[in-house]
């Protein structure tokens, strides 16, 4: 792929130098440099704005998410800095009418430990809390650098900024939302559909006369304006407000009198009972889907590569996993010397789960879908995927499969996700003594047999899916049911796992090819 993009601007000052250009300091961006310094790799996070965003936007995390935040080594800040949902309260009339819940309620089971345990966080103290635990791992994040061009070639990524400067780079990921300059500047389109026409506006403000003990929802009356919640936000004195208007032209007002003025309207609070407001926006909500993921050396993960309506919670969770998924594959290529195409792998998984999540989302904002099993993320896999490697056959469908997430639980006094906490790969045999190969960074576990997995011998991906899965470490006696790498050993060479005893040239079966372009 030829040099592209817009030119960056020249500067004066000597030009950065790092393995991993982050642009974008939110969710996203923070998760994926977190991740990555965990696995060694220098990554730079450039942010547009002068600091963290302020607001409650994206609060609610999913159980898949806790699991994500349990092996990143943030779980305990985010369940201190967070609390269960509260139970819906609906108004009229200034009377209490009635609670109101929103999701069918799961339990969880030893193999989903957080099930039914979506978290409240408000967005700016996920933020930090994923700061506070980068900057611990050596990172940092430079504030006040906006993007003025990026240009790739073969060997990596330019970018130039407006100050500050220019930083070259292996590779780069737009992490920079939903009006990603990234994103733009390499000409990736969006494919999309407005979820609702009608503005929302969304605002954190400081209310006296209601409880914190419910979420409140002041319906509209008599087909007169439109839907206010007043939702309290843990561990603050903040309520979230979110508030809609039927008519699709409306410019809400978000100075602090308009504000005032539209929960005095809608709700039998005064103008004089919102107290503060700390921040609020407008937007329309939308579900776009980036048209690819990958170009070159620059990779799109988050609202840069789509974007959710807020309904149902979708959109942060995808956007935190999009990074999960990410970073252990650029560490193998930068740290292990895993085939670049690996990182071919990143949109053949991600993006077919963005674009379930955002299906998903549209049909809870408008009423189709209720909030549920679905919308916790932990029946998300990738059984399709070529780096899901699945040597036994006629498995049941019901059954523990190559690309699935691998279950929690306790066998032989060990707990699987202590087990698989941290960088590095999992070994992990079950009711079977079959031996394995020694493998450079690759833990090895041996429990009894387990329900949940069946028995057999299972590689466990850094993100805590299943990569390899056989009955022994050689594959099967019979052809495989799918994938292209037999054994454990040929398996490993494809990740950057090559074995103790006889390191080897990884082989590039026909879905992780090698790409024409740069890479």
């Amino acid at each position: 792929m030829s040099a592209e993009s817009v030119v960056p601007t020249k500067s004066t000052e000597s030009t950065e130098s790092t393995d991993v250009l982050v642009v974008g300091a939110g969710p996203t961006g923070l998760a994926l440099a977190l991740d990555l310094a965990r696995h060694g790799v220098r990554a730079l996070v450039v942010e547009q704005a002068a600091a963290l965003f302020p607001g409650s936007r994206g609060k609610g995390i999913q159980p898949r998410t806790l699991e994500v935040f349990d092996d990143l080594g943030v779980l305990d800040a985010i369940r201190a800095g967070g609390g269960r949902y509260p139970v819906g309260m609906i108004w009229r009339d200034g009377r209490r009418q009635g609670e109101h819940r929103m999701s069918d309620e799961t339990e969880p089971t030893e193999a989903e430990p957080y099930a039914g345990d979506a978290w409240m966080v408000p967005q700016w103290r996920t933020q930090e809390i994923l700061r506070a635990r980068l900057e611990e791992l050596g990172g940092s994040i430079a504030f006040g650098r906006e993007l003025a061009g990026l240009v790739q070639d073969t060997d990596g990524v330019t970018a130039g900024f407006a100050s500050g400067a220019p930083v070259r780079a292996r590779y780069a990921v737009a992490a920079d939302g939903g009006r990603s300059a990234v994103r733009r500047a390499l000409g990736v389109g969006m494919t999309g559909e407005t979820v609702d026409p009608a503005p929302a506006l969304v605002a954190d403000v400081r209310v006296t006369g209601l409880d914190r003990d419910n979420w409140h929802f002041f319906p509209p009356v008599d087909g007169k304006e439109d839907i206010l919640a007043l939702c309290p936000l843990p561990h603050t004195e903040d309520f979230q407000l979110m508030a809609g208007f039927a008519d699709a032209s409306a410019g809400p007002d978000l100075s602090p009198d308009g504000i005032r003025t539209l929960v005095a309207t809608r709700t039998h609070l005064s103008p004089d009972d919102v107290t503060e407001v700390r921040w609020a926006s407008v937007f329309r909500p939308r579900a776009a889907l980036a048209d690819r993921f990958r170009q070159g050396r620059v990779l799109l993960a988050g609202d840069a590569a789509h974007v959710h309506s807020p309904a149902g919670g979708q959109g942060l969770n995808t956007s935190v996993q999009d990074a999960y998924n990410l970073g252990w594959k650029l560490a193998a290529v930068l740290r292990r010397g895993a085939p670049a195409a690996l990182l071919d792998s990143y949109e053949e998984e991600r993006r077919p789960v963005a674009a379930q999540m955002l299906g998903l989302s549209t049909g809870v904002h408008r009423g189709q879908v209720r909030r549920g099993a679905a919308t916790q993320q932990l029946g998300l896999g990738y059984r399709g995927s070529a780096l899901a490697v699945e040597t036994r056959a006629d498995l049941p469908e019901d059954a523990l499969h190559a690309g699935d997430r691998a279950p929690d639980g306790i066998r032989g006094g060990v707990r699987l996700f202590d087990a698989f906490r941290g960088p590095h790969w999992t070994l992990l045999t079950v009711g079977t003594d079959a031996g394995v190969p020694g493998l450079p960074g690759v833990r090895t576990v041996r429990v009894p047999a387990y329900e949940a997995y069946g028995t057999g011998v299972f590689l466990i991906r850094p993100d805590g899916h299943v990569g390899w899965a056989g009955e022994s470490a050689q594959g099967p006696v019979r052809e495989p049911a799918r994938g292209p790498a037999r054994g454990l050993e040929e398996y490993a060479a494809l990740v950057g796992l090559a074995p103790e005893s006889r390191p080897s040239r990884p082989s590039y079966p026909s879905r992780l090819s090698r790409p024409s372009r740069p890479s």
